[in-house]
């Protein structure tokens, strides 16, 4: 079987570690300690070795230790499909965050396509409930991990739309300003677009058929009040040249991708995910995580690093048989975190245990098998 998973990994002066080193293989890798220990913190350090700001979407000054706030490091070793690569990220005070590669300065594009890391954390729970802004970046993360380009093509949006909606504030009325920059909203909308609904396609590929431990659930895109965006380049452009005196009225850009919605029905009840109980909620966003993870194995060639923080503790012991038996199937090396040993019981001598305890206001971690 060919996989992907951390043979080394160091945190130097990174939130409350300020030195640990671990080596490891590909099992799955259980993390147990102490609320605020620093559990949480490992699992950031590795969204890092991925494209993006992580799995806390923090800024780099905020990752640095503290009081000393000298900077900080992550370093990994990396198997990847029978390569070896040495990464290593890491942000000097107030600078930007910076990245090598096998020892050559690389964009954080590349990252992706050498490694495929996905998540879950306690605050995605509400992702059913809250604005449409976290769907749409939960979506975009999915497509990322199946299509390493979309990344670039989500930044080359986001960039043409500023500038767009500076010049709607600033009331430019002459048409030639807007015209170069709806050309490249209308050049990457189409393509993240097309790259979104080729994401739920394949995750409709890969979910179960029959109802299980983690349901399926049925993915589709809304715009406001039922608005259809043009699927072509030339018509998107189009509809956003229509839409300026609106937008202009708006003070932004009312037509386009960062408009869409990411909407979830529990497929076998037919019930929205926003209005399906707790439980079901985090049922339908572990069977999602899972079938992006199957996705991923079956078009990359091995199975992403899975980062799943506190997943255990919120299921019943059935739900939890069924993940850990889930992640063995794949053969991912997942990281896991838990206040409890016991919580990975069930795992035994398949997976690797650290605990993480808190002395002197650092972050301790020591390997237990």
């Amino acid at each position: 079987m060919s996989r992907l998973f951390l043979k080394a990994l160091s945190l130097s002066h990174f939130r409350s570690h300020r030195a640990t080193r671990l080596a490891l293989d590909h099992r799955p890798v259980a993390i147990f300690g102490a609320n605020g220990a620093g559990k949480t913190n490992i699992l950031e350090a590795i969204s890092l070795l991925s494209p993006g700001r992580g799995l806390r979407r923090a800024a780099a000054g905020e990752m640095a230790r503290r009081p000393e706030e000298v900077g900080w490091k992550v370093t990994a070793a990396l198997d990847s499909l029978g390569q070896h690569h040495e990464i290593e990220t890491w942000a000097e005070p107030g600078q930007a965050r910076q990245l090598r590669i096998d020892g050559k300065t690389a964009p954080q594009a590349e990252l992706g396509r050498i490694a495929r890391i996905l998540w879950l954390t306690p605050a995605m729970d509400r992702l059913w409930t809250e604005g449409a802004e976290g769907r749409r970046r939960f979506l975009d993360r999915i497509a990322l991990s199946l299509f390493p380009e979309h990344g670039d093509i989500a930044l080359r949006y986001e960039r043409a739309m500023r500038e767009r909606n500076r010049l709607l504030r600033d009331g430019v009325r002459d048409g030639r300003w807007y015209e170069a920059l709806e050309a490249q909203m209308a050049s990457a909308g189409a393509a993240l677009l097309a790259g979104r609904r080729a994401a739920i396609a394949r995750l409709a590929a890969v979910q179960p058929r029959a109802e299980g431990p983690f349901p399926a659930a049925t993915l589709s895109l809304e715009t406001p009040e039922g608005e259809a965006l043009p699927d072509s380049e030339r018509a998107l452009a189009a509809a956003i040249a229509r839409s300026r005196p609106r937008d202009m009225a708006a003070g932004r850009s009312l037509i386009g991708p960062h408009r869409q919605d990411l909407v979830a029905v529990y497929a076998a009840k037919a019930v929205p995910a926003r209005d399906c109980s707790t439980g079901e909620q985090k049922a339908l966003l572990i069977s999602l995580i899972l079938a992006n993870a199957r996705a991923i194995a079956e078009d990359f060639g091995a199975p992403p690093i899975l980062l799943l923080d506190e997943v255990a503790a919120h299921l019943d012991a059935q739900r939890r048989a069924a993940l850990f038996a889930e992640i063995l199937a794949l053969g991912a090396q997942a990281w896991m975190t838990g206040t409890g040993e016991e919580l990975f019981d069930e795992l035994g001598e398949k997976a690797q245990r650290l605990e993480v305890r808190e002395a002197q206001g650092q972050s301790l971690v020591e390997m237990r098998d």
